[in-house]
């Protein structure tokens, strides 16, 4: 496996070389405040990570951040956390990498867990969703604030405009599937954001571009060390309780999920609602949409509902000891889920700079950069939407769809709660914890008075 310590890249548009690489203890507690902070799904977590990684800690250019962000998108899985994780591994090699990615996983899963045992005894709980919903909106601000600054980045010619403005309007109305949406922008990329990628590698070239060489035998050692990893634990799950048990159910299942969830959590949520609800009949649709709010006001991924899932198909089989067997299966999906992950980048993190070094492949990637940023666009207002109203119908006519919110159910309380937010954190320059504190404890607040 491949565990060098990359070299940190030059600030691609400033021409002035990124501050020396941070000690792994600091690099440990910044990612552990990371995955402590990272509500609201990919949008808000991408956004976090921009701020304090680039804007912040200036670890990572800009450039590379978004080239990083291309090939995480492109892959199956969680893109924020794995680009966590390329953001670990470019810092401290496979060592930061495995650091990055688990601590922006476990924080989440252990509140996950506890909610989902909670919701297994108890049903849904009311003053806890009422703090999320305070943290959903100071969540908000920070989205459209990262939205805005990648934006200004990314997009730097009218071309690259075009393409965030298509790939927004493909996604959102048509609901185009991610996968043909980036090859398309590829495709264009390639023919027509030439003269871009041109000038992006000119100044690579001039301030010295890292390049952290490997040979494809060790990306083989790597791909074959992580598919063990990934693979043995869910077999010996499998030949310890026998094919026909849940957990063995979960094994699967999960794996096959984490190989078509291209796109990120959106893209497969649908499929897997119906899969749980309808064929294996694990959960009630009610419990469903229960289970994909509960992931959603959580901090760690939004594929986290994977593992609320999975505690209730175990919890509820037939067995003596439902909470150990729910603890189990919530550990099956976990692995099954994240796993796959780090054998993604690892295999493929050290291509991808030099990738960038090949004109046709920067073109490619150009294009594919500026779809990503109408795929954040799409994901903001559909965030916003969620937050703001608690009815929001999708209507299809033909091929277009629609979200369309009800005014009866806009919530005033959460809007206000955004507006402070944002000055808290825009204006006053609070900080974020402190902000999602405020947030959190203005809507605890409001619900035990009124």
């Amino acid at each position: 496996m491949t565990n060098a310590n990359p070299a940190l890249p030059a600030d691609l548009e400033g021409g002035q070389s990124l501050p020396a690489a941070p000690s792994f203890r600091d690099a440990f507690k910044t990612f552990a405040k990371i995955g402590l902070l990272s509500f609201g799904g990919p949008t808000a977590q991408i956004a976090l990570m921009h701020r304090v990684i680039v804007e912040e800690r200036k670890w990572l250019s800009e450039q590379s951040f978004l080239n990083a962000l291309s090939f995480c998108m492109f892959l199956p899985g969680p893109e924020a956390m794995q680009l966590a994780t390329y953001a670990g591994w470019r810092l401290h090699g496979m060592r930061g990498g495995l650091a990055a990615g688990l601590l922006f996983v476990l924080p989440g899963a252990v509140l996950v867990l506890a909610l989902s045992m909670g919701y297994a005894a108890f049903g849904n709980v009311p003053i806890v969703q009422a703090v999320f919903d305070g943290i959903q909106a100071a969540v908000l601000v920070i989205v459209i604030e990262a939205l805005l600054r990648i934006s200004k980045r990314a997009l730097k010619k009218p071309m690259q405009w075009f393409v965030a403005l298509v790939s927004f309007v493909a996604i959102f109305f048509f609901s185009l599937p991610f996968p043909i949406m980036i090859g398309i922008a590829a495709l264009f990329g390639v023919f027509f954001l030439r003269d871009v990628s041109a000038t992006q590698n000119a100044v690579e070239t001039a301030a010295g571009a890292p390049g952290n060489k490997v040979t494809a035998g060790q990306t083989l050692a790597t791909t074959a060390a992580w598919l063990i990893i990934w693979i043995a634990p869910l077999a010996l799950v499998a030949i310890i309780v026998g094919n026909g048990h849940v957990l063995t159910q979960i094994a699967i299942f999960f794996s096959k999920l984490a190989v078509v969830t291209f796109g990120g959590a959106y893209a497969v949520l649908a499929y897997m609602a119906q899969e749980v609800v309808q064929s294996f009949g694990w959960l009630e649709a009610a419990e469903m949409l229960d289970g994909l709010g509960l992931a959603e006001t959580t901090n760690g991924p939004l594929i986290l509902v994977t593992e609320f899932v999975a505690y209730l198909a175990a919890y509820r089989s037939a067995g003596e000891w439902p909470v150990l067997l729910g603890i189990a299966g919530a550990g099956v999906a976990l692995w099954a889920t994240f796993a796959p992950c780090f054998l993604w980048v690892f295999a493929g993190a050290p291509y991808i700079e030099r990738l960038q070094r090949a004109p046709r492949l920067r073109a490619a990637l150009a294009g594919i950069t500026a779809a990503v940023v109408g795929v954040i666009l799409n994901l903001t207002i559909w965030f916003a939407l969620h937050v703001f109203f608690a009815k929001v119908d999708l209507v299809e006519i033909g091929l277009l769809k629609l979200w369309l919110p009800d005014a009866a159910t806009l919530d005033w309380r959460v809007v206000g709660l955004s507006i402070i937010a944002g000055v808290a954190l825009l204006r006053l320059h609070l900080g974020l914890a402190w902000t999602l504190l405020l947030a959190g404890g203005l809507a605890l607040a409001w619900f035990l008075i009124f």
